[in-house]
């Protein structure tokens, strides 16, 4: 990477909300060809917004252009007596992946919560067939051999 390709990462703004939606819709397609509902999505994005304590959004920039996001949730560990962070909603524009856009995003979460003492971790979930993204975790230092996520949704 380059310096001109560099990403600048900030917190994403409200006015950010459609180009996330728009990352959501296009993620969920490409890892696991679900088709959200954009308007449903929508909504889901704005309550971010409008309610802090459900997460934070994260915005890569490359110059002018929105190259990625990622959303941070918390969860309370009452083993460990802080919050774990759950990295979520994960998108990089095809045209700058292999750049390090999720690396900076990472590393720009790890460094608040290296900071932060009310937290004590970071913890993301990925399709079992995402090989791709979980070498980059694994090149990161995260360590995807502990948990095995079950679920039910509605």
């Amino acid at each position: 990477m380059n310096n001109s390709t560099i990403p600048a990462i900030r917190p994403a703004k409200p006015e950010d909300a459609l180009l996330i939606r728009d990352f959501q819709l296009e993620m969920a397609w490409e890892t696991e060809k679900i088709r959200l509902d954009g308007e449903i999505t929508l909504k889901g994005v704005h309550a971010v917004f409008a309610d802090p304590s459900k997460g934070r959004y994260y915005i890569a920039m490359i110059q002018k252009t929105i190259a990625g996001s990622l959303l941070v949730t918390p969860e309370w560990s009452d083993w460990r007596n802080r919050q774990i962070l759950w990295i979520q909603s994960v998108f990089v524009l095809p045209e700058y992946r292999k750049q390090g856009i999720f690396k900076a995003l990472y590393k720009n979460l790890l460094k608040e919560v290296m900071e932060d003492e009310t937290v004590g971790g970071i913890r993301l979930y990925v399709d079992k067939t995402n090989l791709l993204a979980q070498k980059v975790y694994h090149q990161l230092g995260m360590d995807g051999e502990h948990y095995k996520v079950f679920e039910w949704m509605k």
